[in-house]
């Protein structure tokens, strides 16, 4: 068995005649959690604690597991092993945390979202995911002689849409260039990108009361994509293949300011981002499919230091969790290298999320290394200030109107931000509001049993069959009376998010509304308290806790329909009379 932690501890199989060692805990660093896997008997027990290993043996004689107390022993040495490795743990933390203290973090990302458009930006092909391996290109997107780009002003539209809901400026005027470089998946050998004259400036985005620069947004071209096989990526791999579907997908490239200072300041940057393109509707912020892709650039300068230190840019990230990984372990990484002596070298570095690690994949280029030229093919670009406003126009409410709204409605902070993170259920959510529906009903519904549900079945509130309305109708019977809230959840897991069931067709149906009568829940009770004298002569006795006992159990009586108010009224008033 063996421990994996800042330190580990490991154990063997091995057998000799009566003795064995067996497999005998796991230890997690993260929970400190122990877990018995098999225990026979015990004749000795030995253990070698070093700084770097420490390795468990416990030999036992099965003839001797009378005789002996070893299996006290065994729980005195799991106390013993585990109070020392949290010690361990406790203090590579805090010298970690020493060094960290020493120096400052400096971090900007690089974002590219996909953007949403029928077709590719400079060629008619459709801009799709997920079909067969180039059958979405055409002679423009393969870069043939003779050919010439055509730019797509939905692509235009969509840029300066995304570059008002960052708080951008939008210039009158920009240009596309040539950006020089090859690679297998790059047809053209060049890629049409925007160098000096991009289409927007000047953003910020602010996160948990910060304000992050962007300083930059311009629109360029995918390049296309490499599948390697044998293995995850090219290291490995035994021969690679491209598939040009992606190129040519229209991108915007997202440039902010080197204002983050932690890598949760770099995810919670990078989450607020997704939420305002995914609401603006330009991209589906999808990570995983790659329509929008991070990468991280970071350096560490000494604590009151004004000059930033040399930066390394982290690619293949594509997942929040993955951002905030990869840039833990490049301060360690340039922190070990500076403490030591050395330099930080420019570098772009790859993160493997398997390995936990960056790896070098090549010196970071400069902008001149690039060439950058007017792209000779394309008239720079007039935006003239109408253009601008007539896209304003059609802006949708952006994820901070809308939590500030969801706040003026009575949700906590918290629960704004949950629904808000999940545009779906957002949108869900307010079509239930439009139809009367109380907020803070809704929202714990939707942040309760229903998230419960699609969570067990992986699945999105779009792809069930729960309606606004039909949602909107049960929460207006709650408050009514016409059936408890009890009612309420049950009907809504086991009926209505799978069939799409009315809330009253399945109350009538099988006759779940709320008992009302107060004479009928009196006799109930009354019923109930017979029944139980013992616990009544507790209750009287002070154990008032028991209340929620007689309750439950007129519940149970009634199956849940009885009212809960008029139940609690009751019981108290005969058990105290």
């Amino acid at each position: 068995m063996y421990f994996t932690a800042g330190e580990s501890i490991f154990a063997s199989n091995i057998s000799d005649n009566n003795f064995s060692i067996f497999k005998i805990l796991k230890f997690e660093t993260a929970v400190y959690n122990f877990k018995l896997n098999s225990l026979s008997s015990a004749a000795s027990i030995y253990f070698i604690l070093t700084s770097k290993c420490i390795n468990l043996y416990i030999l036992y004689n099965p003839r001797l597991f009378q005789k002996l107390t070893i299996f006290k022993e065994i729980l005195n040495l799991f106390d013993y092993v585990y109070a020392r490795i949290k010690s361990i743990d406790k203090e590579r933390k805090m010298v970690e945390q020493e060094l960290r203290d020493k120096y400052e973090v400096v971090i900007g990302l690089e974002v590219h979202a996909q953007l949403k458009t029928k077709t590719k930006i400079f060629a008619p092909d459709k801009n799709e995911f997920g079909q067969e391996p180039n059958s979405l290109t055409s002679p423009i997107t393969l870069g043939m002689p003779g050919v010439l780009p055509v730019l797509n002003k939905e692509v235009v539209n969509m840029g300066i849409l995304a570059g008002l809901a960052l708080n951008c400026e939008i210039p009158s005027r920009c240009k596309f260039d040539r950006k020089q470089y090859f690679y297998p998946d790059l047809p053209k050998g060049y890629q049409i990108s925007q160098y000096d004259e991009p289409i927007c400036v000047n953003g910020h985005i602010d996160i948990n009361g910060k304000r992050i620069g962007i300083t930059r947004a311009h629109l360029e071209e995918d390049a296309g994509k490499l599948v390697h096989a044998g293995a995850n990526g090219l290291a490995g791999s035994i021969y690679s293949l491209v598939d040009l579907n992606r190129a040519g997908t229209p991108l915007l490239e997202i440039v902010s300011e080197p204002d983050m200072r932690s890598p949760q300041e770099a995810r919670a940057y990078m989450e607020e981002l997704r939420d305002i393109v995914r609401y603006a509707g330009v991209c589906d912020g999808n990570l995983e499919e790659g329509s929008m892709r991070c990468d991280a650039n970071i350096s560490i300068m000494p604590k009151g230091s004004k000059e930033y230190g040399t930066r390394a840019e982290i690619k293949n990230i594509n997942s929040f969790s993955a951002l905030e990984r990869a840039l833990e372990y490049e301060i360690d990484r340039q922190i070990e290298i500076v403490e030591d002596g050395g330099e930080v070298v420019q570098e772009t570095r790859l993160w493997n999320d398997d390995t936990r690690e960056t790896k070098s994949m090549r010196s970071k280029e400069d902008a001149n290394d690039y060439r950058y030229f007017p792209e000779p093919d394309l008239m720079p670009l007039e935006i003239s200030k109408e253009w601008v406003e007539k896209v304003r126009a059609t802006m949708p409410e952006l994820p901070n109107q809308k939590r500030e709204r969801y706040q003026g409605l009575g949700l906590s902070e918290y629960d704004a931000n949950v629904v808000v993170s999940q545009m779906d259920l957002a949108l869900f959510f307010d079509k239930v509001l439009e139809l009367g529906a109380n907020p803070k009903t809704a929202v714990n519904f939707l942040t309760g049993e229903i998230a419960a549900y699609l969570k067990e079945n992986h699945t999105e509130i779009n792809d069930t069959k729960l309606t606004p309305e039909n949602l909107a109708e049960l929460i207006h019977m709650i408050e009514k009376g016409t059936i408890s809230n009890n009612i309420g959840k049950q009907i809504l897991v086991e009926d209505m998010i799978p069939t799409g069931e009315k809330a009253s067709a399945i109350v009538e149906k099988k006759g779940l509304s709320q008992i009302s009568d107060e004479g009928a829940i009196k006799e109930i009770v009354q019923k109930i308290v017979d029944a139980n004298p013992a616990q009544v002569e507790a209750y009287r006795n002070g154990k008032t806790n028991l209340l929620g006992f007689f309750v439950g159990q007129v519940m149970k009586e009634t199956k849940g329909r009885a009212n809960p108010q008029t139940v609690n009224k009751f019981v108290k008033e005969i058990l105290e009379g």
